[in-house]
Parts: C-alpha cells; sequence; structure tokens
C-alpha cells in the first residue's frame, strides 16, 4: 500500500477530477432546471477545440480560455432552444451534439491544421504552486504543479453549492426543475431560468474541454474528451445532483483514472486498472451505489401559461 503515499498519485487525482467535475457542474445546474442535459461530451470537445484554436491564434491561452467559454454558450443556447422552446426530446438532442461536437471537430482540425494537428507552439495556462499550501503535509500533494484551472474548479464548486442553495435565483432556478406550473404561477419565468441553467452547463463543460486542451496539454486531438462527458453524467447522478456531491463523485472516478497511472507496471494488469473509471461508471448510471432521485420535472418539458 506504499502506492498510497505517492504525491503522484494525488496530485493526479485532483487533476483529472478537473474535466470530470466542471461538467458534472455544468449538468447539475441544468437538470436542476429540469433540462436532461447529457451533451457534455461535445460541448466539451467544442470547448477544447476552440481553446486551442485560439490559443495559437492569439497567443493568449486565456483568450483560447475565453472563446472555450463562448463557444459552449452559444451550443448551449441551440440545445436549450431546440428542448425549451421547439420540446424536442432532449436525450435525442444531447447524443446529436455530442455526434456534432465529434464530427465537426474532426472536421475542423484536419481543414485548418492538416493532420499534423495544432502546432507545438500552442500556449498553454499556467502551472502554480502556493507555498503556503505545498509545504503542508500530505494536502501539498494534491497542489503541487496544478493548472490555474484546478484551484477554478475548487472555487467553483463552492460557488455552485452556495449559489443554488443559498441565492434566490438558485432557489427559482430549483423550482422550475421541481414543479414547473407552480413556479409558473408564482411569476416566474420557467424558460428563462432553464435557458440559464443549460447556458451556464455550456459554459463550464467547455471550460471542462479547455482544460485538458490548453490545460494538461497545448493541442487539440480528435475525441481527446475519451467519454469523461459520460462520467461527468455520471458523477453528477452518483453526487445526487449537488455541486458537492459532483465533485466528490468526479474525484472518485479520477482516482480510479490515477490510481491506474501509478501502478503501470505492477502485479494487476494495466488494462484492467483503467477500466475502473468506466465499471464505476456504470454502477453509477445503474443504480448500484445508491439510489439517486432527479428533480421531478427534470426532462418534462413545459409551455408557459402566460
Amino acid at each position: 500500500m506504499s502506492f498510497l503515499a505517492s504525491p503522484q498519485l494525488w496530485a493526479g487525482t485532483l487533476s483529472l477530477a478537473v474535466p470530470l467535475a466542471l461538467p458534472a457542474l455544468g449538468g447539475t445546474f441544468s437538470e436542476r432546471t429540469g433540462v436532461v442535459n447529457i451533451a457534455m461530451e461535445g460541448i466539451m470537445l467544442i470547448g477544447a477545440f476552440f481553446a486551442a484554436a485560439c490559443s495559437h491564434w492569439t497567443g493568449s491561452a486565456w483568450l483560447g480560455l475565453l472563446a472555450a467559454m463562448v463557444a459552449g454558450a452559444l451550443i448551449a443556447w441551440v440545445f436549450a432552444w431546440a428542448a425549451i422552446r421547439l420540446a424536442a426530446d432532449q436525450v435525442v438532442l444531447g447524443m446529436a451534439i455530442n455526434i456534432f461536437g465529434a464530427g465537426i471537430t474532426a472536421f475542423l482540425l484536419n481543414t485548418i491544421f492538416g493532420y499534423n494537428g495544432t502546432p507545438t507552439s500552442t500556449p498553454s495556462l499556467p502551472n502554480i504552486t502556493i507555498p503556503a499550501i505545498a509545504n503542508v503535509p500530505v494536502l501539498g500533494w494534491f497542489f503541487h504543479q496544478q493548472s490555474v484551472l484546478v484551484y477554478v474548479m475548487l472555487a467553483l464548486v463552492i460557488a455552485a453549492h452556495y449559489f443554488l442553495f443559498h441565492t434566490r435565483l438558485g432557489l427559482r432556478m430549483r423550482a422550475v426543475g421541481e414543479n414547473p406550473l407552480a413556479a409558473d404561477t408564482l411569476g416566474l419565468n420557467v424558460w428563462r431560468l432553464r435557458y440559464t441553467g443549460v447556458i451556464i452547463g455550456g459554459v463550464l463543460s467547455a471550460i471542462g474541454g479547455a482544460y485538458l486542451s490548453i490545460g494538461i496539454l497545448n493541442s487539440f486531438d480528435v475525441n481527446m474528451t475519451n467519454g469523461r462527458g459520460y462520467i461527468a453524467l455520471a458523477a453528477m447522478i452518483f453526487g445526487k445532483w449537488t455541486p458537492y456531491g459532483a465533485f466528490g463523485a468526479a474525484m472518485l472516478f479520477a482516482f480510479a483514472t490515477s490510481l491506474a497511472d501509478v501502478l503501470q507496471g505492477n502485479v494487476i494488469p494495466t488494462d484492467l486498472l483503467s477500466m475502473l473509471p468506466y465499471a464505476l461508471t456504470v454502477l453509477a448510471l445503474a443504480g448500484l451505489v445508491g439510489r439517486s432521485t432527479a428533480p421531478a420535472a427534470d426532462g418534462i418539458p413545459y409551455t408557459l401559461e402566460r
């Protein structure tokens, strides 16, 4: 069990949690307002591509991150328009965006950058080590040379929890996800609140994708999300549609991945260890890790009464 004392294991866990926790947070916002969102995978891919491309074109990783957020918001707006105004099937829409994201990013990569991919000179977001934290025993293992988006993720988890459960707007968003008719009767604009939740979800998913392309790496590759959007969906469900729960589940899945990396070359086959996060995903979606109840009106289209 000496591997548990490996700083690489714990730093890797926190790092690998970012592209899971941020889309899971985004899905939480969307589904708390009553819109089923399984489009995180596609939005992550689109965010990752535009982050890398704009970082290269502008020479600034921060502008690349901003471009990813804008792209994620636009795709989420299209999703919200079809799901909320047109009352289209939300699961089918989500899968369509996932397929679209995989296809359009592969096409744009080959068309714009060619088969050599994005240039190696593409800027990436900085890594940060905070001495006051890094020097703390055990805790310091988590924060050694982490991307700035790791700290952003932690701040967003706390902010999301406070926003959803301790602000008036958060209460209203949760209300339209539980009983939109009652919320509408009280004068709340159900559609507007649902649009807000979905677009916040798109922005957070895009940031998670940008972390892969300009946070960990400085390049974009076809299908580089590698199913993380679906694992994020499982983390959201496993976390019972709460920010802290989603983050905890993302850390669990990330630990399984980091463990496989640390134990490479040991007695346990690496391929078997690599299956852990996906096996946990299946268990979470199958409801075998505890009963999770979605918001009452999740996935149910609503026609405005006014």
